[in-house]
């Protein structure tokens, strides 16, 4: 597997991984079930923000801070990464 590939891969699991603890942090911090804390975490990686959902107690907004701050920065640069690797030949 070449290195774009890798890459590629890497940052889709650590995506994967982020939806993972945001939707698990979600149902606990919120007590929400795990379709709205994924569907909440997805909107919220993706700055779609409907705000028909949103944290109402001080912990998750902190979570949710450090959740953005850090998971929309790898989400970019995952899609970035992806974006340049797209349509590029083999060598």
């Amino acid at each position: 597997m070449n290195h774009g590939k890798r890459l590629i891969l890497t940052l889709a699991v650590l995506i994967i991984i982020f939806l993972i603890i945001g939707t698990y942090s979600y149902h606990i911090l919120e007590g929400w079930d795990y379709i709205d804390s994924l569907y909440f975490s997805t909107v919220t990686l993706t700055t779609i923000g409907y705000g028909d959902l949103y944290p109402t107690n001080n912990v998750s907004k902190l979570f949710t801070v450090f959740f953005i701050l850090s998971g929309v920065g790898i989400l970019l640069f995952a899609l970035t990464v992806i974006s340049s690797n797209i349509g590029k030949k083999k060598k």
